[in-house]
């Protein structure tokens, strides 16, 4: 047994040091037995006495409180989604681009593990806090749950303050246990290791998690004060600190290079323990990266290059149409169950009825579908050798099968028009409660769909004026849980612009378009014009009509409900008076400082910075290889400006402060 402090110390030191070797290097030191005999002794030790516990003991993985749910922590810096591309052509186009403007560069390659991603912050060499990546910005405090991760180092060497991006795994052994426990409970099983490895690191009971054996794996660095050249250096100091390892990680300078890799991992990915759907291509020099910047939605510098798509055969039993917020009618396929790289489907997308005639897809044929990628299977071709003429063709509808209303047919489109329609109704709250967008906790499908049925909400308006005594007639509710509703419609009011033109559900209009028109308008947005919108940085002229179309249809319900809810219009940016002031500018061309960082400075001098030239833009700053957009700029007469100037008047600036 353990007498002393530095016995206890020793104790947990060889406690870390198997876990290590079991959990992260798969390379057991000690049979189990040995393990569990010191773990029970350190527990000892620790209830005698609870002063000398050490915070980084495997004892304290599990054991905190359970929670009543989950608070919102941000990022200290972003988490980026990725470019996908799907095929030898694509991977070259991206990589072209690279090597347009850094020739010669050269590129870290790493599988792509599908799974949950969790930021973790480590201060002093401690594990601070565990955040899921939600919206990129903020996502949900699961610190303890993390905790429980046995591959997630409770203290690392590094003591300076670092954020550790990565996935978090369950194995498709883990994964089959757990479904068959759940089904004998008589519970739903999970869709697949992704949805249970989310799932559980959602517990709200910590002992929960730690019982689901997940897997951290790391695939990147957020904020930190490395001073490494190259990302791959970085990482190998990550893994160097506790973490596992992926199976294949490289540093490449060629596409063939690449593409070897791709294939290696191709086949391999049927034998690993854990899901991989694709691999990771990322520029390794750091420099080159901050260089590269970003578009609206994903860094210019990464790219997910997935696996072929996996093709199976199975039976079309029925179509069912479905009515989106939007009134957007979708052929929705019922399938004969069959399982998808560890998914049982059931469903699969038919894009449209178009896409149906084209196929001469009918219920009873037997159907190719493939999964790439993509959450959602789609159809993709007809084996009509087996049909037995018994096959019944898919009729257009021509009313609503919610409402019954007729129905507008655009060919690829058929739309129920009716506003009032109920399945239009009640997508469109459920979409505005949801998360990205007014956050509203507590109203899920189920209640909304309670609340139109009882006629307390026929839009979204509705919600605002809610009373309790109306909850209380409903079945289910109690006067908490009606106070926590009403208490979380209330505090919706205030919430960011861009939350609130997310939740309109505007066709086209997500969640990084809505936070671009809110930084550019502000809560003017219902006035934007059409050059306007075209001239913010990754929007297209269809963006830009489906929001001027629905602001037409609907500006007098989204006035009213901006006086209700009171949206924040996002914080102006201090500026400075210069000549950049007030004018629309567009940078073009290799720079000779990162893209980011000169877009952040000439908006701080009052400058609007697009990405598209239009004849509203004043200023084309240029610098090597300027492409297109300098070409369009001469044609439309607008001024060029050569990086060099633009350096000489921000430093006349600044000499005049």
């Amino acid at each position: 047994m353990i007498q002393s402090p530095q016995e206890y110390k020793e104790a947990v030191r060889k406690l870390k040091e198997w876990a290590y070797a079991y959990y992260v290097e798969d390379n057991p030191l000690v049979t189990d037995e040995v393990y569990d005999k010191l773990y029970r002794e350190v527990e000892e030790y620790e209830k005698a006495h609870p002063d000398q516990i050490d915070p980084t003991s495997p004892t304290q993985r599990v054991g905190a409180p359970i929670k009543e749910g989950f608070v919102k922590a941000k990022h200290l810096s972003r988490m980026w989604s990725m470019e996908d591309v799907f095929d030898a052509a694509e991977f070259e186009e991206w990589m072209q681009r690279i090597e347009k403007q850094f020739p010669g560069e050269r590129y870290y390659v790493e599988p792509k593990f599908d799974g949950a991603s969790l930021n973790l912050i480590y201060e002093n060499g401690l594990l601070k806090q565990a955040i899921t990546r939600g919206d990129g910005v903020e996502g949900e405090d699961v610190t303890n749950n993390a905790r429980t991760i046995q591959s997630i180092p409770l203290d690392i060497e590094h003591k300076s303050l670092i954020e550790i991006r990565g996935e978090v795994l369950m194995t498709l052994k883990e994964f089959e246990r757990i479904n068959k426990e759940r089904v004998e409970a008589g519970e739903p099983p999970f869709a697949n290791p992704r949805n249970a490895a989310a799932g559980s690191l959602r517990q709200l009971d910590p002992s929960i998690t730690a019982k689901r054996n997940l897997i951290f794996q790391p695939w990147g660095i957020g904020v930190n004060d490395l001073s490494y050249e190259y990302l791959s250096d970085a990482m190998a100091y990550v893994y160097d600190l506790g973490f596992r390892k992926p199976p294949i990680r490289r540093v490449c300078k060629t596409a063939e290079e690449i593409e070897a890799i791709y294939e290696e991992l191709t086949r391999m990915r049927g034998t690993l323990e854990v899901m991989l759907d694709g691999m990771v291509v990322k520029v390794d020099r750091i420099a080159v990266q901050e260089a590269l910047g970003y578009t609206v939605k994903y860094p210019r510098w990464m790219v997910a290059y997935k696996f072929p798509a996996v093709e199976k055969q199975t039976r079309l039993l029925d179509v069912i149409p479905q009515v989106g917020r939007t009134g957007v009618i979708t052929p929705v396929a019922v399938l004969e169950p069959v399982e998808v790289e560890g998914v049982i489907v059931e469903r699969a997308t038919l894009n449209n009825y178009d896409y149906i005639a084209k196929l001469d897809i009918r219920i009873g044929d037997m159907v190719t579908l493939i999964r790439s990628g993509d959450v959602i299977p789609k159809i993709v071709s007809v084996l009509k050798q087996y049909r037995t003429g018994k096959e019944r063709p898919i009729e257009r509808p021509t009313h609503c099968p919610v409402c019954g209303s007729e129905v507008l047919d655009e060919g690829p489109l058929v739309k129920c028009q009716n506003l009032n329609c109920p399945a239009r109704v009640v997508n469109s709250i459920i979409y505005f409660a949801s998360k990205g967008c007014m956050n509203i906790d507590g109203l899920g499908d189920k209640i909304v769909e309670q609340l139109y049925e009882a006629g307390l909400v026929k839009e979204v308006e509705d919600l605002y004026h809610l009373r309790m005594e109306d909850l209380l007639k409903l079945e289910g509710f109690k006067e908490k849980k009606a106070k926590n509703l009403l208490d979380a419609i209330e505090a919706s009011k205030g919430r960011e612009c861009w939350r609130f033109v997310n939740a309109l559900g505007i066709e086209h209009i997500g969640e990084v378009a809505s936070k671009k028109i809110c930084e550019t308008f502000g809560l003017d947005f219902l006035n934007a014009d059409k050059e306007s919108l075209m001239a913010i940085e990754g929007f297209g002229e269809e963006m830009a009509e489906s929001f001027l179309e629905f602001v037409r249809v609907n500006r007098e319900k989204v006035e009213r409900l901006m006086k209700i809810v009171q949206p924040k219009a996002p914080q102006k940016k201090e500026v400075k008076e210069s000549p950049f002031t007030g004018k629309h500018v567009v940078l073009t061309g290799t720079m000779k400082r990162p893209r980011s960082e000169i877009k952040a400075l000439l908006e701080s001098l009052g400058a609007k910075v697009t990405g598209s030239v239009s004849k509203k833009t004043d200023y084309v700053i240029y610098g090597e290889d300027a492409g297109s957009k300098y070409e369009k700029a001469k044609q439309l007469g607008v001024e060029v400006m050569p990086e060099e100037e633009m350096w000489k008047i921000i430093d006349r600036v600044r000499n005049e402060e």
